[in-house]
């Protein structure tokens, strides 16, 4: 991790549309951008793209990022990136969404038990980043904001446009799949 004086001196050079500061923060990032937009892009070109597109948002908006007010300038800077990514990739879920189905059930619907495989266990992360990347793209947005980003669903609905029963059931639905998904994963492993 770069120390503080070496981050604040690549923001100012950034801030100061610098290209050589730019690069080297985009260096320095490009690594945790990419694993975020992973989780959401159909494929790797996609998460580039979302990727990039956020860096460009990044670099826009570097006025708008209080240096002074954060002891630890670098973990700052990551998690205000980290919502500028998420917001880039809900903004092109909206545009794709069209092409998502996604079908609403009343709000007060049963839910699932939700049971854990033990499977998963077995699992590696980039097994189990690819099988996320298996679901549908509106099934997908849903798992990814509600289990890795913590949002509710309520935010779920405000952020893609659909109701809180909609978010509700691509959740349960995303799980179902999931699990499916995993046990042949494993099955395919113990096998091999």
């Amino acid at each position: 991790m770069p120390d503080q004086g070496k981050i604040r001196s690549l923001l100012l050079g950034c801030a100061d549309n610098e290209r050589a500061s730019q690069k080297e923060l985009y260096y320095l990032l490009s690594e945790y951008a990419m694993g975020i937009c992973y989780r959401y892009a159909q494929n790797h070109q996609e998460a580039e793209e979302l990727a990039n597109e956020g860096f460009v948002k990044l670099f826009r908006n570097l006025h708008r990022f209080e240096m002074n007010r954060h002891a630890d300038m670098f973990n700052a800077l990551k998690g205000w990136f980290k919502r500028i990514l998420i917001n880039t990739c809900i903004d092109q879920y909206r545009k794709n969404q069209h092409n998502a189905v996604s079908h609403a059930v009343p709000e007060d619907h049963e839910q699932l038990p939700d049971t854990q495989a033990s499977a998963a266990d077995m699992l590696s992360y980039k097994e189990i980043v690819e099988a996320v990347r298996l679901l549908s793209p509106s099934y997908r947005s849903v798992f990814n904001l509600f289990v890795i980003e913590g949002l509710t669903h309520e935010e779920i609905s405000r952020h893609l446009g659909i109701s809180v029963g909609t978010s509700k059931s691509n959740l349960s639905k995303a799980r179902e799949k999931l699990k499916k998904i995993i046990k042949e994963i494993t099955r395919h492993s113990l096998y091999a």
